[in-house]
């Protein structure tokens, strides 16, 4: 049991060092051009936003494409804008292969992944936020 809860922690590491670094841009190919992306960044949520969750899901198993997301995260990608999947998955290392595999199954380039929240993230799609004007404390709803 030890060795299994150890091998878990040393993924866990590795995954944390890999994934959360925040303090380096990427450089990325976009339409055959070699691109640098600066540090901000945009959070995208997976379950419920960017893939279908329903009653049917599973946590082994990420849900089919949002077409409308899809198409929007494919426009900020065009346009230059880092993305990361933002998702609770993150937390566990043995989700990250299954992410990465739903990304390249939906012809998503190798997106950054995190449950991280940090200075440089400019602005968050989730299926369950609610947005806060800015220093007020005050609701923003749709009316």
């Amino acid at each position: 049991m030890f060795k299994s809860i150890k091998k878990y922690i040393y993924k866990a590491k590795e995954e944390v060092a890999k994934e959360y670094n925040t303090t380096s841009e990427k450089t990325v190919v976009i339409d055959s051009e070699e691109k640098t992306l600066p540090k901000i960044w945009t959070g995208i949520d997976l379950d419920g936003t960017l893939a279908y969750l329903d009653r049917n899901s599973s946590y082994g198993k990420v849900g089919k494409p949002v077409p409308a997301m899809m198409e929007l995260v494919g426009k900020m990608i065009n346009s230059g804008i880092r993305i990361k999947i933002f998702t609770a998955r993150a937390g566990d290392p043995e989700q990250i292969p299954i992410i990465r595999k739903w990304l390249q199954d939906n012809n998503l380039p190798e997106l950054e992944i995190t449950n991280v929240k940090d200075y440089n993230m400019q602005r968050l799609y989730d299926d369950r936020c609610i947005q806060v004007e800015r220093n007020t404390g005050r609701l923003i709803v749709d009316k």
